[in-house]
């Protein structure tokens, strides 16, 4: 054996006493152990988990069943090949897998802030079956759609209420924390690596065109907009409950009318916010708006295309906006 290989064994030798000391480790109790094994699970860090609940596994306090489930989950491929349903709380929703591909984004015929039509590649991912609830939102956020108004104008008008409706009065800074809550909530439950976010808008487009699936309908799911939406000439001036309505290709409901939907992106007079993150340091209007899609109850059908878009600053509040989940490999 040469001196070079001595060394090293050596040094392996006091690195394992060191690790397994109960001198070194006698000031960190066993819940110290469990609790960093599941801060490195909530950050998908496998390798440190498993290594940490190595060193004490036989020590931790009874009912870490959960805790084990996890360290054999972690690191494994998503299952990303058919729907999911996830429940908070008392409240249940499914999200529907969209299979991702290439489609040609936007419209020749319609404003000009959709033009040009160019193709747009989106990967994989998920969309809520339906807009996000009043029941989903007072879970998460705590808050009744009477409280929502409010926080716009006491005076403004309530526009449908009940457990399966859209929710709305809600801003863009809130639809951004509420997917942050609800990742805290459901870290448990995500495949790994995906987390809740809102649609970008190139995956909100290809989703309510009917993604791999799009029989390149108008609307979501059809060319004839009663068929698949709430819109001013059958609203009756209020929303309506999710799925009340029929489905698109893919089983998504209401993408084209009830309540407009926020998308993560920035706006772009050209067209071009097509990717998580995007940023055009040309453009003026970047970081002034944001954008919403699929019209609502008190639109005509032109709004209800979908390829239409509208912009918005991200405070405002409206009684016809909402927003649908996305969850997303990040």
């Amino acid at each position: 054996m040469n001196k070079k290989m001595r060394i090293f064994r050596i040094l392996c030798f006091f690195g394992v006493l060191m690790l397994t000391s109960p001198v070194l480790h006698a000031q960190y109790t066993p819940d110290d152990y469990l609790n960093w094994t599941r801060q490195h699970l909530d950050n998908r860090d496998c390798e440190k988990a498993r290594a940490t609940y190595e060193l004490y596994k036989d020590k931790v306090p009874a009912g870490n069943a959960e805790v084990e489930r996890r360290i054999d989950e972690c690191g494994r491929e998503p299952q990303i090949s058919g729907n999911l349903t996830f429940t908070v709380g008392n409240v249940s929703f499914k999200m529907v897998f969209v299979k991702g591909g290439t489609f040609q984004m936007g419209s020749n015929s319609g404003d000009d802030d959709e033009k040009p039509v160019h193709s747009v590649t989106v990967s994989d991912f998920y969309m809520g079956e339906f807009e996000v609830t009043q029941s989903l939102w007072q879970e998460v956020m705590g808050t009744t759609i009477y409280q929502q108004r409010d926080k716009a104008n006491t005076s403004w008008p309530i526009r449908g209420v009940g457990a399966d409706y859209p929710m709305y009065y809600v801003n863009h800074t809130e639809a951004e924390e509420f997917c942050g809550r609800l990742n805290q909530r459901l870290r448990s439950q995500l495949p790994n690596g995906y987390a809740f976010a809102l649609p970008t808008e190139a995956e909100w487009e290809y989703a309510a065109r009917g993604g791999n699936k799009s029989n390149a309908y108008t609307y979501s799911g059809s060319n004839y907009l009663s068929d698949v939406g709430w819109y001013e000439d059958n609203s009756n001036s209020t929303t309506h409950a999710a799925g009340s309505k029929r489905a698109n290709e893919l089983g998504l409901y209401d993408m084209s009318g009830n309540v407009w939907e926020w998308c993560e992106d920035w706006y772009s007079s050209s067209f071009y916010s097509d990717n998580r993150n995007w940023t055009d340091p040309v453009n003026t209007y970047v970081g002034s708006f944001r954008v919403l899609r699929g019209g609502s109850w008190s639109n005509g059908a032109t709004h209800c295309r979908v390829a239409n878009r509208i912009i918005s600053s991200p405070s405002y509040r409206f009684n016809n906006g909402g927003f649908r989940l996305a969850l997303v490999h990040r």
